[in-house]
């Protein structure tokens, strides 16, 4: 938690930049230039088309999937939480990393983290190969690894604010400077910590994309994704792209977005202070042989970690050592939502490589450490003792279907109490 200063008042949690207000308060206060009555949320214009001063002469808006007053103002908010000078809004993530792709061409050459998200990997094995590209894959926390790959070929340097699943860290900034050396831009997909946590532009990225549908939203009732950039040019470019292939967000969608980000730093500090709890809790566990989390001290590269966000997230990963257990776990909760996806209010639980990593096949997952036992946890703003207690009964139910011994007790705890410290017998 940050300390700020307001007219010489310290104020606890506030987290100020040089902007001189707290990123929740930007997040909260969008300006909608396009609204004559000054409405205190951004009008839905359900209209397909607008009509002008004249045929010969163009207006402020034509079609909305060149523009519409609803996602425009949702797309400069954006901007401005970046810093970016434009930023554009698509009707899925997966549509945004496209409209990326689409910027290399025919013996172009793109280098990608190696641990990425399951759809992002099939995009660029199954469907970019097509288009004559040549796609690499390294470690991009490997910065010799990243220096042998990239050549004067290369045009994109793709990377994961934190990867998914395995929440391997990358430098931005080295990777930035290696990549601006041979031409090639810097892409990073920053849904797993959000807006709220991290800002790439600011580490020498040169486009950050963000899933809507995670922690923006934050309802799961939202697809959609972002791309946030600087250069008048690339801005220029993306939006011919986004108007061509015509992948943009809805006007009642953008709407969404924008009543969500209202709440986005409270729902994420709730989260990211329940992820702590949990992953705590979990690294006592005698079930569970590994905890992925990067506020537990002693993660790999935690500090460079939090010289690029301003927290550690929510989502964390913990392994087992028994496929069969893991399974048993993550089909016995009953608070956790069995579902993928992470940055809602209510917590998830998945497993990966059954769900979504299942389209990377197995020998590559094998490869890059991915173990078929990882459970991926998206946690939610409940109440932590209802989310413990329900994972503590997951691995009793588990371990009695295995024929395990008795399992330690845990002291339940009390609802709405927050610090929670398991005591084994």
């Amino acid at each position: 938690m940050g300390l700020g200063d307001a007219n010489g008042v310290q104020v606890r949690g506030c987290k100020y930049d040089h902007h001189g207000l707290a990123f929740a308060t930007r997040a909260l206060h969008f300006q909608d230039e396009n609204d004559p009555y000054g409405a205190k949320n951004a009008p839905i214009y359900l209209t397909a088309t607008f009509k002008l001063p004249s045929v010969t002469k163009a207006g402020s808006f034509l079609y909305s999937r060149f523009d519409n007053p609803t996602r425009s103002t949702l797309e400069k908010h954006i901007a401005r939480l970046h810093d970016a000078d434009r930023a554009f809004c698509f009707s899925t993530g997966m549509a945004a990393l496209t409209t990326v792709m689409q910027m290399v061409e025919v013996g172009d050459e793109i280098v990608a983290d190696d641990d990425i998200y399951g759809g992002t990997d099939r995009l660029l094995t199954s469907l970019v190969t097509r288009w004559g590209v040549t796609v690499k894959r390294a470690n991009t926390s490997n910065l010799d690894e990243i220096r042998a790959a990239v050549t004067p070929k290369t045009k994109l340097v793709f990377l994961e604010i934190a990867t998914n699943p395995l929440l391997q860290i990358t430098d931005i900034a080295a990777i930035a400077e290696i990549a601006h050396r041979s031409g090639a831009l810097v892409v990073v997909d920053n849904s797993i910590m959000s807006s709220a946590l991290s800002r790439p532009l600011d580490h020498g990225a040169d486009i950050v994309m963000e899933s809507l549908t995670k922690f923006m939203s934050g309802h799961s009732d939202v697809m959609g994704g972002f791309l946030a950039v600087r250069g008048e040019q690339l801005a220029k470019d993306i939006h011919f792209l986004q108007s061509a292939e015509g992948a943009c967000l809805s006007p009642f969608d953008s709407f969404l977005v924008l009543r969500g980000m209202q709440t986005l730093s409270l729902r994420v500090e709730k989260a990211q202070e329940n992820a702590q709890v949990i992953a705590e809790w979990l690294a006592k566990h005698p079930l569970v042989k590994k905890v992925l989390y990067l506020g537990l001290p002693g993660f790999p590269d935690r500090e460079l970690h939090f010289k690029q966000c301003s927290g550690a997230g929510s989502v964390l990963c913990f392994v087992t050592g028994d496929v069969e257990l893991s399974k048993l776990v993550a089909d016995g909760v009953e608070v956790f939502q069995k579902t993928v996806s992470f940055g809602s209010v209510g917590s998830l639980i998945s497993l990966p490589c059954f769900m979504s990593h299942a389209a990377v096949p197995k020998a590559i997952r094998e490869s890059r450490g991915l173990p078929d036992d990882l459970v991926r946890l998206g946690v939610g703003i409940e109440c932590v003792g209802d989310l413990i207690n329900d994972l503590d009964h997951a691995f009793k139910k588990a371990m009695a279907k295995l024929g395990g011994k008795a399992q330690p007790k845990f002291e339940p705890i009390p609802s709405g109490t927050f610090v929670y410290k398991p005591r084994f017998q």
